[in-house]
Parts: structure tokens; C-alpha cells; sequence
């Protein structure tokens, strides 16, 4: 899994069928220490997550065993919305502190 922020949304009104009514999030990529990376990943969100908030994605066939996404030709899907983060006693992101 990979830890990314959301960035926004991808809307697509030609697509494979089996996209239809799957929302589509532009994530991008976060590294161990809080750091934004120049890497972006569009992924699907079975979660229901908005921009600004951390997410956890799986990618590849992993992304395929999300419930709903076995026959999706997806790549990448947002798994979970994290709350938090700690790495050796410091706190790394606090989805409550985003907010104040």
C-alpha cells in the first residue's frame, strides 16, 4: 500500500462500462516522513473520500480484489481515509489538525 493525498477528482464521460458510476480521485503520492512526492496515481475510491484528505491505495491486482473492482480494468483503489500517522514516537499527519 501507498500513502497519497487527495488532490481531486477525474471525470470521464467516455469510459469502459464497467467504470460507470465509479469515482475516480487524482492522488498524489506521500513518502514515509509526510512529504509530498512528484508522482501522481488516479485510482478509484471505494471509500468516499474528498480532497485534502490522506488516503491508503492499493495498486495492482490488489487493487482488482477491492469488492466491486474484480472485473474493473483499475490499477489503483483507495482503500482507507487515515486518521493518523506515527513513525518512531512522531506524529506524521493528524487528519483532525488538517482541519482546525
Amino acid at each position: 500500500m501507498q500513502i497519497a493525498k487527495v488532490r481531486g477528482t477525474v471525470v470521464s464521460t467516455q469510459k469502459d462500462p464497467s467504470l460507470r458510476g465509479v469515482k475516480l480521485l487524482l492522488l498524489q503520492l506521500v513518502d514515509e516522513e509526510g512529504r509530498i512526492l512528484p508522482e501522481y496515481e488516479v485510482a478509484a475510491d471505494s471509500v468516499g473520500a474528498g480532497v485534502d484528505e490522506w488516503v491508503l491505495i492499493s495498486r495492482g491486482s490488489a487493487a482488482r480484489q477491492v469488492l466491486g473492482n474484480e472485473q474493473r480494468p483499475v490499477d489503483a483503489a483507495v482503500v482507507a481515509i487515515i486518521d493518523t500517522i506515527h513513525v518512531e514516537d512522531r506524529l506524521i499527519y493528524s487528519k483532525k489538525d488538517q482541519y482546525r
